[in-house]
């Protein structure tokens, strides 16, 4: 499967019969360097620059040794040299960086590539699906407006070609992977990394199959995800009640309270924050445990909020810091890291008693009180300078934390025997979290119609998220970020609804200035427009359960850019704020105020408009969708023509 080809002045190297690298003096594969990062942190927003940088380009070379799928080469500068071996194994193509000059902490691997190549992936990119001709930093960080961009919760170091490839950097440090440039992809390391693997592919689908076993699937959640809505309020039992009942009595079906104030509010310049001690607040939730057996009994689930920080004014702090659990400053002492306007404690997850004492908050605090589920916030607020118990920079640990916090939760449920039961959703990730991230939601849109920042954002960071193993991806409906003049108006919150009820799961949030947004009780239009969708998405439960199966059997995830189904056609590639719910069912939200008429893109394909029975073929068309019927079609020689021709119905 490997095939190395001498040049003039190189060589050309490749893959299943694919050119994945050509190396000349002129332009040298890789190239290694000496740098030092220079991070600028607010809060979690960080700007991160290279400072003292040297670079060295690897322009010789000398095969060592050339076996069958194994081919070991040298490559040196005048002072310095790097060994790589590339092999195969597993049917994919493994290269191995190996530089025994301890300071070099630098390097840069050179992809061949063409014009007419899109680029997907990089985890959770908001901005735009195809990533050509952008610079994509991979680092963890809060990507809440106004600071999203190319910021992410969730970046990952691989990306999938229309070459029909993935690439996978296996790194915990920061990178850049530079997608600019007409003939090659240029990826900057900061560390050799460990290994770097390649799966090449016939089409497409097959390439994101191999990508989401290679880097684990979800594990199975809760079926009672798809039995109605979680609602989030606030306020305690009375609020709560009175909010469920409104409801009902509009036929909301409601499977879950989303109460994310259980512990207790902290009133802060953003808004209505949480107090972040994770034990119930008997002022705001008297006797919780007993509520929580009503609201079962009802059938009605309760879930909370957790996240990796801790109240220096709650008594958990206190044990933590007692014990010496908490992350550290230069000085030794715990290092208080600024959330909006106030200071709190981090949990130090390279120490092992503080895992296990975390956990045990987590089973006596939270399961052991009834809760049904929560949310695990956070997880991108890790400083580059702290002292960690391990000893392991800052640096380096700041992209683990993410993958270590869910696994954390995840061996809380399998040491208690809860899967099936309970369920957590997590907002940050990396390499590795969708092992144990049980269902992911996107962050913190602001409630408005922007596309960078606002609802429409969702869409491409839900398709660019599938292509990294994750199947199980929601979102706030009504988005969540609100300040100045962003208040959450009726129609964003209807129109985010019908596009959560063609996803995997439906939740509301009231958002940072709940009595400044529109909520789902607002008026009583829009709970009969909630009563609507949820009453669609619970008639779609046959197909959510297909989707499951799918993403379970083939690494397949439910939301998919129209690309995948629809390789030869290159306008795909441009098409972000579209995406097929499966193979049958292709969504095109109205992400836009004051439209009652939408213009969609549908591949070459037969398709039925779900609200009229009106068939479609390829290419742009102008469809009437005013509220509560937004623009989905479905493939009319599917499977499920029988259940989508039922929707209209609803």
């Amino acid at each position: 499967m490997i095939k190395y080809m001498a040049t003039n002045r190189g060589f050309d190297l490749f893959f299943k019969n694919y050119k994945f690298f050509s190396h000349s003096v002129s332009n040298p594969c890789f190239e290694i360097g000496i740098g030092f990062g220079k991070y600028k942190q607010n809060h979690s927003a960080f700007t991160i620059k290279e400072k003292n940088l040297k670079r060295i380009p690897l322009i010789n070379f000398k095969v060592l040794s050339e076996l069958d799928n194994q081919i070991i080469i040298e490559f040196s500068s005048d002072e310095n040299s790097m060994v790589i071996e590339f092999f195969v194994k597993e049917n994919k193509l493994i290269i191995t960086p190996k530089c025994e000059t301890s300071f070099i902490n630098r390097f840069w691997m050179n992809l061949n590539a063409n014009e007419e190549e899109a680029i997907f992936g990089c985890g959770e990119q908001f901005l735009n699906i195809n990533l050509r001709d952008e610079i994509v930093p991979i680092w963890v960080e809060d990507a809440s407006p106004p600071s999203r961009g190319k910021h992410t919760y969730y970046p990952q170091p691989n990306f999938i070609s229309t070459n029909n490839y993935f690439c996978h950097v296996e790194t915990n440090f920061y990178s850049s992977f530079n997608f600019k440039e007409k003939n090659r992809h240029k990826l900057q390391i900061w560390e050799i990394p460990k290994e770097i693997y390649i799966g090449k592919y016939d089409n497409l689908l097959e390439a994101v199959k191999n990508l989401s076993f290679f880097l684990g699937l979800q594990p199975k959640p809760a079926d009672w995800i798809y039995d109605g809505i979680w609602l989030g309020i606030q306020g305690g039992p009375d609020i709560v009640d009175i909010k469920i009942k409104k409801a009902l009595q509009h036929g909301v079906k409601v499977s879950a309270v989303w109460c994310q104030d259980w512990q207790g509010i902290r009133y802060t310049s953003f808004g209505k924050q949480l107090f972040w001690d994770w034990k119930y607040d008997e002022k705001i939730y008297p006797d919780l445990p007993k509520y929580i057996k009503s609201l079962n009994k009802k059938g009605i689930k309760f879930l909370g909020y957790i996240n990796i920080m801790l109240a220096i004014e709650g008594t958990l702090y206190k044990e933590a810091s007692k014990k010496g659990y908490c992350i550290k400053n230069k000085d030794g002492d715990d290092y208080q890291v600024l959330m909006t306007d106030f200071p709190a404690a981090q949990i130090d997850l390279t120490n092992p008693e503080a895992i296990d004492w975390l956990k045990s908050v987590i089973k006596e605090y939270m399961v052991g009180i009834g809760l049904n589920g929560w949310m695990i916030d956070y997880g991108e607020y890790l400083p580059i300078d702290p002292k960690l118990f391990s000893g392991i920079s800052g640096e380096e640990f700041h992209n683990q934390v993410p993958t270590i916090w869910t696994k954390l939760n995840y061996d809380v449920l399998k040491e208690e025997n809860l899967f099936g039961e309970v369920i957590f959703f997590t907002r940050s990730g990396f390499t590795g979290t969708s092992k144990y991230s049980l269902m992911v939601f996107s962050g913190d849109q602001r409630v408005d119609w922007d596309e960078k920042v606002g609802l429409p954002s969702v869409i491409p960071g839900a398709i660019n998220i599938g292509l990294a193993g994750i199947g199980f991806y929601h979102f706030d409906i009504g988005c969540y970020t609100t300040y100045g003049i962003f208040k959450r108006e009726k129609e964003l919150f209807m129109r985010s609804a019908e596009m959560a009820t063609f996803t995997m799961m439906m939740r509301t949030h009231e958002g940072n200035r709940p009595d400044n947004n529109w909520q789902f009780d607002s008026d009583d239009e829009t709970l009969d427009h909630l009563a609507n969708m949820v009453n669609i998405h619970l008639a779609l439960k046959p197909y959510l359960k297909h989707l499951s199966d799918e993403y379970y059997e083939s690494g397949l995830p439910p939301i998919r850019g129209l690309f995948l189904h629809y390789q030869d056609d290159p306008e795909l590639y441009k098409i972000k704020f579209q995406y097929l719910f499966g193979k049958d069912l292709l969504v095109a939200p109205v992400i836009k105020p004051n439209c009652k008429i939408w213009k969609v893109y549908l591949p070459d394909d037969s398709w039925i408009h779900i609200w009229t029975g009106k068939e479609y073929s390829g290419g742009w068309i102008e469809v009437d969708s005013p509220i509560g019927f937004p623009p989905v079609f479905y493939r009319r020689d599917c499977e499920y023509r029988t259940l989508f021709d039922s929707i209209s119905k609803h």
